[in-house]
């Protein structure tokens, strides 16, 4: 197996496309080429876990957060990022990170984390734009399910939890086959009418060049007639946050406790208690004040997230409860997250957890 292999696993999960636009995720050192040796996944990739892959014959490092993150004007060795980069570099140990688009898909981090309370009945709290676009084509109505299955199992028609959606319009479509052609109905050199289905399909932008690659080997025409148009939809299955509820409401404190416990945190900093249930629950892996008005907006009794600034507890304004659990106890459980990604994936392949603690955030 190659270092390629697994990459592609993982972004067929989280597309790159879903990460955020200041955001470096990707393949940061390395060939893609290299042949695996195996793979050390971590939180974050910090000198002592390349130290570590190199003990453990690990060639690639999965890390969540990128180690080059604003880029490197040069390496000399003079902070962490940059003596990551000489000996990753030097020992051809290959970093990959996965980190707003793991964060935005999703079944991601968010999911790991609601996972840990036994939310139900999640959805995504802010979803992505521009992440949609429609596929209309004209196909002979007799070959039109052939095109419909195609589209289908290259991943269009998905909206929500539904799939194979589609609409389809009866019309008729004329051409006149030119010099040099074979038309599939119809005789060159004379305009033919032919009745037709007008197929309408939604797909991820990502997929685009399957979805592509699927109608041409699938449709009959010489000429396939198509259109793709990108929409402003929000996409349901990305975007920022997720929200649920938990299975039965729960006393404030309780709460509290349950979330410290869950997420192993030493410490849980809250805003004052309302003296209300908690049932609704948002939450954000990481630095996730952002989405504070939008937690609230959606009815949440509680915010999960972690990095909250001293002013941002105000914002709660008594409408919820933020609690804040340190960044690194909001994503502790991504490890987790790839280690079953590339399992499902591959089932004779066993990469390995960083035994590693790099939270640099201490308790007393």
């Amino acid at each position: 197996m190659k270092i390629k292999d697994v990459i592609q696993a993982i972004e067929s999960f989280a597309p790159l496309q879903y990460q955020e636009s200041y955001d470096n995720a990707g393949l940061l050192f390395g060939n893609p080429g290299w042949e695996l040796t195996n793979a050390l996944l971590t939180l974050d990739a910090t000198e002592a876990v390349i130290d570590e892959a190199l003990a453990r014959n690990c060639n690639l490092v999965i890390a969540h957060h990128p180690i080059v993150f604003g880029g490197l004007k040069k390496i000399t060795g003079s902070n962490y990022v940059e003596r990551v980069a000489i000996k990753a570099i030097k020992h051809d140990v290959a970093v990959y990170a996965a980190h707003t688009n793991l964060d935005n898909v999703r079944n991601g981090v968010c999911a790991m984390m609601a996972g840990r309370l036994d939310l139900q009945q999640c959805r995504v709290l802010v979803p992505k734009k521009d992440l949609l676009k429609k596929l209309y084509t004209f196909v002979p109505h007799t070959d039109a399910e052939k095109v419909r299955s195609a589209l289908f199992a290259a991943g269009a028609g998905n909206i929500g939890n539904y799939g194979e959606c589609s609409f389809n319009a009866e019309g008729s479509g004329t051409f006149k086959a030119g010099a040099g052609t074979n038309p599939y109905v119809g005789k060159q050199g004379q305009r033919h009418i032919e009745p037709e289905t007008k197929l309408e399909v939604i797909f991820p932008a990502y997929l685009e060049g399957a979805v592509i690659q699927a109608l041409l080997a699938s449709h009959p025409y010489e000429e396939v007639a198509y259109d793709i148009i990108r929409l402003d939809n929000a996409y349901q299955q990305a975007g920022s946050g997720l929200i649920g509820s938990l299975p039965a409401p729960m006393e404030e404190t309780a709460f509290l406790q349950l979330v410290k416990q869950q997420f192993n945190t030493g410490c849980v900093r809250y805003t004052p208690l309302r003296g209300k249930p908690v049932q609704k629950v948002a939450l954000c892996g990481g630095a996730g004040s952002f989405l504070l008005k939008k937690a609230i907006a959606a009815g949440a009794d509680a915010y999960i997230s972690a990095d909250f600034k001293y002013h941002e507890f105000f914002d709660a304004e008594n409408q919820l409860i933020i609690a804040d659990i340190g960044h690194f106890e909001s994503e502790q459980f991504t490890v987790d997250l790839f280690y079953n990604i590339l399992t499902e994936k591959f089932r004779n392949f066993a990469p390995l957890k960083s035994t590693i603690q790099t939270n640099p955030v201490n308790y007393l």
